[in-house]
């Protein structure tokens, strides 16, 4: 009889090598088997290299192909690796619950059926954005949508704190391409231009995926936007255009409070 199957989703971080946790690392070569969502051969032949039985998830990316579609397939074969007893680990690029449908639908289905099912967190690309950029969200605030989604819906936007668009470059992809054309991202200058003045300078922002490597960090207008090159892991950094408005009544209750509780 095959020993009870289980999944374990981790993240390998944004840089090659890098990111990937010691907890991460120790799953993945005591893995039965390893499907990698690695989208270069360098990550796959890196992780064969901690574990040699990997199977490829990427070859069920096909041009035209819904990613919905793809997006099943991966379950279904990391689920049918697992109901065959195999301890089974799922490698996903930079943090494997951040726009990584996948491993969220493997491990409740894995936990449904009664499989021990877990995710393991890596450095993800918003964390190497805060870095590079120097940004703390703590200071200003700071608020976060997929592109696609922003656009397509209405979402309440606090010009005083910094906004994070994620995949701005595959803005309109219903094509299934992962890309995107002027139109389309002249009508997220659109949609922005309703809370930030075209000249506000904002960043485009790509993560290095190798040490030797750079970020992309590209200051331009919101207006030079939609003529500006773009990737699949393109990110737009918004800083802020307005400043904070205090809520007077608020302070005046706190400081009524501290001064009460002060003196006790």
């Amino acid at each position: 009889m095959n020993k009870k199957g289980s999944l374990t989703c981790v993240g390998t971080g944004i840089t090659l090598g890098a990111h990937l946790t010691p907890n991460a690392r120790n799953h993945i070569t005591q893995a039965d088997i390893v499907f990698s969502a690695m989208n270069s051969s360098f990550g796959r032949l890196w992780l064969t290299e901690m574990n040699s039985n990997v199977h490829d998830l990427q070859q069920y990316y096909q041009k035209g192909k819904p990613r919905s579609e793809t997006y099943q397939k991966m379950v279904a074969v990391m689920l049918d690796a697992v109901r065959d007893g195999n301890k089974v680990v799922g490698a996903f690029y930079g943090h494997p619950g951040i726009f990584a449908t996948p491993p969220h639908t493997a491990i409740a289905i894995a936990k449904q059926e009664g499989y021990l099912a877990q995710m393991l967190p890596g450095i993800s690309a918003d964390d190497c954005l805060l870095a590079d950029c120097g940004i703390d969200p703590g200071k200003n605030g700071c608020a976060s949508f997929e592109a696609n989604q922003f656009i397509r819906y209405h979402r309440p936007i606090d010009n005083s704190a910094y906004l994070i668009l994620w995949q701005v470059g595959i803005l309109g992809d219903s094509g299934h391409q992962f890309s995107t054309s002027e139109p389309y991202k002249q009508l997220l200058v659109e949609v922005l231009h309703q809370n930030y003045p075209l000249h506000h300078e904002i960043i485009l922002y790509e993560a290095p995926t190798l040490a030797i490597e750079s970020p992309r960090i590209t200051p331009i207008t919101l207006a030079e936007f939609a003529q500006t090159p773009t990737s699949q892991i393109t990110t737009m950094l918004i800083p802020p255009c307005t400043q904070m408005q205090k809520n007077a009544g608020i302070q005046a209750k706190l400081a009524q409070l501290d001064r009460i509780y002060r003196h006790k």
